[in-house]
């Protein structure tokens, strides 16, 4: 199927209709809605599982597959971020020690 002009602007006017409804949504009640005890409880969750996630794939896969080698820049990288984080627990630092270790492997040994 071939897509004219009028096609596109109606696809692009309806997903930024949708788009702007759902996000408004919150804001279209004039108080405060009650949450239940848990669903609040649950909320306090949702940002760490939506960064594990992300991050966890990128980790853990490549090209699709779960890594099948040790010889992966990512892993040791992982290992010394992580090990700083819990030592000094800054972000700052826990990206430099990550990427202190992933770029020479990565780049001088091939991993």
């Amino acid at each position: 199927m071939d897509w004219t002009w009028f096609d596109w602007a109606v696809a692009i006017a309806g997903l930024a209709l949708i788009t702007m409804l759902s996000r408004s949504f919150f804001m279209i009640p004039q108080q405060e809605m009650p949450l239940p005890h848990w669903l609040r409880r649950g909320l306090k969750y949702a940002p760490l599982a939506a960064l594990t996630a992300v991050i966890a794939p990128e980790i853990l896969m490549s090209h699709g597959h779960i890594i099948g080698t040790w010889q992966d820049a990512r892993l040791p990288a992982v290992l010394c971020a992580s090990g700083y984080f819990f030592w000094r627990r800054g972000i700052l630092g826990t990206i430099s020690v990550g990427m202190a270790v992933y770029l020479p492997l990565h780049i001088l040994r091939g991993w």
